[in-house]
């Protein structure tokens, strides 16, 4: 059971345009290839406590620094490994909470993106049947990684959190638009008629130019949110790389953790 962690953390892209009488919307996630990071198990984040499991059975704990492995304490023999679980401890219970973060507000800007890009085709009365569609997505993501006051979780699953933007988003949002076919022809129609031009063709081209504005518009509304996210994403990639050196580490060191690989990294990047 692995989850790519990053595959769909960040949204690079939000891109709405009309040329040809086509519409065309599509969204995008992207991150560095050094943090193509699969997780192995679920983490639950608490105050000073880190748990890992596997379909709700624990494998480990480390709580207030001390290791629990399948519910029995292990002794840490010496000052290294004491050291060596304090600091992975820590830095899984730094690093969790900013992946849940970015993931949540990568959810958000979507959110935002995608009312911006259907609103004008589709109308302010089709505003519920968004914010149902984007409620619906945030349910999956929160399955797999959500907040709770103090608390933070990531959950291993054989999709990533880009599968919440796969078929499913795009059958979703097929059925909103068919469901508003007609406001879509009126709008349109309204526009073509209203455009410049005197022909027929002179109007549809300055439609089209109108609808590949809005594109751009909606494009350079996001793109400083976007970016801010390209740049936490950044962060993220360069200490989870750190994470995958230390988690090494650790396993190496306490024999007792040797068995549960924590993460599994899938790009030859990470490898090395």
């Amino acid at each position: 059971m692995n989850i790519n962690i990053v595959s769909g953390l960040v949204l690079s892209a939000v891109l709405f345009g009309m040329g040809s009488g086509q519409s065309t919307f599509a969204m995008s996630f992207t991150a560095d290839k050094r943090c193509d990071v699969a997780l192995n198990y679920d983490i639950n984040i608490e105050p000073k406590k880190v748990i890992v499991s596997d379909n709700g059975a624990e494998q480990y704990r480390i709580d207030s620094n001390k290791l629990f492995v399948q519910g029995k304490l292990v002794k840490l023999n010496d000052k290294q490994q004491q050291q060596l679980v304090s600091q992975y401890a820590a830095d899984v219970s730094t690093q969790v909470p900013e992946v849940v973060s970015l993931v949540n507000d990568g959810v958000t800007l979507a959110t935002q993106a995608v009312s911006m890009a259907l609103t004008p085709l589709l109308g302010d009365a089709s505003g519920v049947q968004i914010d149902k569609m984007m409620d619906g997505v945030q349910k999956r993501v929160d399955g797999i990684a959500h907040q709770d006051g103090n608390n933070f979780y990531l959950s291993a699953t054989e999709g990533s959190i880009q599968d919440s933007f796969n078929n499913e988003f795009e059958a979703e949002m097929g059925q909103i638009v068919q469901g508003s076919l007609g406001t879509i022809m009126m709008t349109m129609g309204g526009q073509l008629m209203s455009a410049d031009g005197g022909s027929f063709e002179a109007k549809m081209n300055a439609f089209s130019k109108k609808m590949d504005g809005l594109g751009k518009g909606i494009e350079k509304q996001i793109e400083s949110q976007s970016d801010a996210l390209k740049l936490r994403a950044d962060k993220v990639c360069a200490n989870m790389e750190s994470l995958l050196v230390l988690e090494k580490q650790v396993r190496q060191e306490v024999p007792e953790l040797a068995p549960f690989p924590l993460t599994k990294a899938t790009s030859p990047t990470v490898l090395k």
